[in-house]
């Protein structure tokens, strides 16, 4: 097995107490390569011959913990040891908080070692309390039905509550690392053996577990590789959670597949101090490579203060893959990120929109690296699909193009009738390739859903739920079906309801919810729910009618505008705004609106 046995009697290493730290370094002897494994148990074996490693970062982005390949797999076969004389056996799953560090890295990997599925669940700085928290827990544990769950034990608090209610046990990651490594044998893998269970983030519909086989998994990873065309001194920079699929796949499980060395930033840790991040960019002497949703680079460029400080701090020159995903990319904001930073050296260039989802594994498209964002201005009205109202002036939106097909993936647009559509005409995305998902955990309705048979025996079909068009293999991204908003016959996206509001002053990206709702007259109509910082009342009535005519002036008609306190709005575990559970809570009172003066 690539150098190694699995029959090992391994034990936990202790971390690197009063030793000098060195991090793991960019480039290695051993030849990479770009996920070309049976199984994901072998691309760590074959990692852990290398040099490359994680690297744990505290708030500052001081490094804390240096963490190489071949301790990661040495740690993570005491565990899949612990798991097997614990009782846990193959397919059973296994719910783990996905705490960013090596616990939790052990822990997972222990598991596909010992043919368990892992389970990464959301960490509690997502929710609103404990509350809200337990409840989150407690719906996923119940869907995926774990023999176990196990937790950082600064939050036992929180996470053994929802294991109570669900019946099954809970355990420390902590108390499971202190217990004896029993020799055993391991279970073979296959290729087409589940390897994880991933939880959607329920953006717009109740979460499902995507079940990844490792032949997905590892196709998927090859795309990344391929895709962003690694080369030897790339490096690995993130803070994205590991419960969600861009931070799971793309920041954990690929940059082990594809041996690349990885420096690590705690998400709350980005989210107090979100400079650190780019202060970890700077500090590498190789080239970067590091994604963000949307809202993380407008995050950093609202940060600065002067660009005489950025180009003091930073050294943005060697960051070359500034990937971008997870949500709409929004052009105006990237383009305030080059603003700031392009005197610390960073180029548009670097710049790589992606499109996936946890249904495709991760990654459906990737840009050509060093194409930047490329965006088109397309009329509302087409993208809506309804007819131009010639008395008004024509709105145009920048619709970014996400770019080309991964490793073996294949791409339809596809109208109303199921009919495949030529370039430039807008539909919904459909795809198929071998990192599409087997289905969504013991729910076979919502599976045959969206996965479609093809005719030619091929595989499935998956229908993302989203709309968008091609141009010369190129693919562009316009909305989610399902959020389309139709009022009086005409199609209306929420996301120009919302970026059109966060273009008046004090707003911030993710301010502002749209919806259709029900009036008490049967008709539909538009609620726009708006996070207010204003305390004068008077102040508050000019800025409530400043928006009422904005919005009116984007639909034509009248809508409900609601202002409502600062941090109301709910978002999904992965940070983006959820509008479902928006109006969810909007209409079953649990988001109370400011009063305005009489």
């Amino acid at each position: 097995m690539n150098g190694f046995s699995r029959m090992t009697d391994a034990s936990v290493l202790e971390p690197n107490a009063g030793v000098a730290l060195v991090p793991t370094p960019n480039e290695d002897d051993l030849p990479r390569r770009f996920s070309n494994f049976a199984t994901f148990g072998d691309a760590l074996d074959y990692a852990a011959q290398g040099q490359r490693g994680m690297n744990f970062h505290d708030p500052r982005g001081t490094l804390k913990r240096v963490y190489p390949y071949r301790e990661l797999r040495d740690d993570a076969l005491a565990m899949a040891h612990r798991l097997i004389a614990h009782g846990i056996g193959k397919g059973d799953r296994v719910a783990l908080i996905a705490e960013t560090g090596p616990d939790f890295a052990a822990l997972f990997c222990g598991c596909i070692y010992a043919g368990a599925w892992p389970v990464p669940l959301p960490l509690p700085t997502s929710f609103g309390g404990k509350d809200a928290y337990v409840d989150q827990l407690a719906v996923q544990l119940a869907s995926s039905d774990p023999v176990v769950l196990f937790y950082p034990a600064e939050i036992g608090a929180l996470s053994h509550p929802a294991a109570e209610r669900q019946g099954c046990e809970g355990l420390s990651f902590e108390d499971f690392a202190a217990r004896p490594v029993p020799v055993c044998e391991l279970p073979a893998a296959s290729a087409d053996d589940i390897c994880y269970l991933q939880y959607s983030s329920g953006s717009t519909r109740f979460p499902h577990g995507v079940a990844v086989t490792h032949a997905s998994l590892l196709n998927n990873l090859a795309g990344h590789g391929e895709g962003m065309e690694l080369i030897q001194s790339d490096r690995c920079i993130s803070w994205l959670p590991w419960y969600h699929d861009m931070g799971l796949v793309g920041c954990f499980l690929s940059v082990i597949a594809n041996q690349v060395s990885v420096d690590y930033l705690k998400t709350e840790d980005f989210a107090r101090r979100p400079l650190a991040w780019l202060d970890m960019i700077s500090r590498n002497p190789g080239t970067s490579a590091s994604y963000s949703p949307t809202f993380g680079y407008d995050i950093c460029a609202r940060r600065i203060s002067s660009q005489s400080h950025v180009s003091e701090r930073f050294d943005l020159s060697r960051w070359r893959i500034a990937g971008n995903g997870a949500d709409m990319i929004r052009p105006d904001v990237m383009q305030g990120f080059v603003n700031a930073f392009a005197p610390a050296g960073f180029k548009a260039s670097a710049f790589l929109p992606s499109y996936g989802l946890a249904e495709a594994t991760l990654a459906v498209t990737i840009m050509p690296p060093g194409e930047g964002i490329r965006v088109e201005l397309v009329e509302e009205e087409r993208l809506s699909g309804t007819p131009r109202d010639l008395s008004r002036p024509a709105r145009y939106r920048a619709i970014v193009n996400c770019g080309k097909a991964v490793k073996d993936m294949a791409l339809e647009i596809r109208g109303q009738s199921g009919e495949v559509l030529p370039d430039h005409h807008i539909g919904k995305v459909w795809c198929r390739g071998p990192s599409v998902m087997v289905g969504y955990f013991r729910d076979v309705e919502a599976t045959e859903a969206c996965l479609v048979p093809s005719a030619d025996g091929k595989g499935a079909w998956l229908d993302t739920g989203d709309m968008g068009y091609m141009v010369d293999g190129y693919l562009f991204i316009v909305g989610r079906a399902k959020d389309m908003i139709i009022i009086n016959g005409k199609n209306h996206w929420p996301q120009d309801i919302e970026w059109a509001v966060e273009q008046l002053p004090g707003f911030n990206h993710g301010d502002i919810a749209a919806f259709s709702v029900e009036t008490d007259s049967g008709e539909e109509s538009v609620a726009v729910l708006v996070h207010c910082r204003v305390s004068d009342p008077e102040e508050r009535q000019k800025l409530h009618d400043t928006i009422r005519d904005k919005v009116r002036s984007i639909l034509g008609h009248p809508a409900i505008v609601e202002l409502v306190p600062p941090r109301t709005l709910p978002r999904t575990s992965s940070g983006k705004l959820s509008r479902a559970k928006a109006k969810k809570q909007y209409l079953s009172g649990e988001i109370e609106p400011i009063r305005l003066a009489a």
